[in-house]
């Protein structure tokens, strides 16, 4: 169903606003430089900090920007089923193509309690859902047994896997099927992630680099491995810069420098220091993008 480079995309701020126009114009340059989706107001898109009508708006905008051309996953988590529901609902009115929905954090539900969360969202409208699983953030971790549960409702199509476990993949395949969407949440390695049988990448590099990032996927999508990892090769240190600190804010400095948006982030972020400024300046040159 869903296939390729999913940039999981910034939230420009301006004087601690939303910033409109420039998003629209990131919309247009993501789908110029070949991503395969866009991916709104997930972590990267600083969905913790924006109020819910500002991420309605963001995913409305971003909706309408893409006008059809390529599929919009909107980000609709939350660790409050209830506030989650009015998320999808709304990502489903103004017509995103899915929904990405992490796995509550902070309040630590049981496998039971998650499956009871995404079967009430599940059920809430007719979107489809993507799982995002991220235990690193989320302090849960959703089984591959409790994931292949869930993927018998046929609106739970696929997983964003931000374990780094690349045996999840063949784990995922047994419990949920060979035509479960398993897309990767990290960059460093999405390229063997897709050798074990994933699909896809929801990438904040992609924020960036969109046009190696999708052909590091279509390279791999048509077997092309060799191909694929000489492109990865060049972007690893601007893999690794990135998420020096948050990756959202490594993101949003290198777009600043490539002119494509401020690196203005929300409390209780900051800019990044000037040693990470110094990585992220050089991971940019070695992948070719900046002088």
């Amino acid at each position: 169903m869903f296939k390729g480079s999913f940039p999981a995309l910034v939230t420009p701020f301006k004087n601690g606003e939303l910033d409109i126009d420039t998003l629209k114009k990131l919309v247009e340059w993501h789908i110029g430089e070949g991503s395969h989706g866009l991916v709104p107001v997930g972590t990267t898109g600083e969905s913790p900090t924006l109020s819910h009508e500002e991420h309605e708006k963001v995913v409305e905008e971003v909706v309408r920007a893409a006008a059809g051309r390529v599929p919009v996953i909107a980000g609709a988590g939350s660790n409050n089923t209830v506030e989650s529901i009015r998320f999808m609902q709304h990502a489903e009115k103004v017509g995103a193509n899915a929904a990405l929905v992490v796995t509550p954090y902070y309040n630590k539900p049981t496998q039971r309690g998650l499956i009871a969360h995404f079967t009430a969202l599940h059920d809430c409208c007719e979107l489809p859902i993507i799982i995002y699983n991220i235990p690193g953030r989320s302090v849960v971790d959703m089984t591959p047994e409790t994931m292949g549960e869930l993927a018998n409702l046929p609106r739970i199509v696929g997983v964003k896997d931000a374990t780094g476990d690349l045996a999840r993949v063949s784990q995922q395949r047994m419990t949920c099927g060979t035509e479960f969407c398993q897309i990767s949440g990290e960059d460093a390695t999405a390229h063997g992630f897709n050798a074990q049988g994933g699909v896809g990448v929801i990438s904040v590099t992609a924020n960036v680099a969109p046009k190696m990032v999708a052909d590091v996927q279509n390279a791999t999508l048509s077997g092309d491995y060799a191909k694929a990892l000489e492109i990865q090769d060049r972007l690893m240190p601007l893999h690794k810069a990135i998420f020096t600190e948050p990756g959202l804010v490594g993101a949003k400095y290198a777009m600043s420098r490539l002119g494509l948006c401020g690196e203005e982030v929300r409390s209780p972020l900051t800019g990044l220091s000037d040693e990470t400024r110094a990585m992220v300046d050089d991971g940019l040159r070695f992948a070719g993008l900046m002088n």
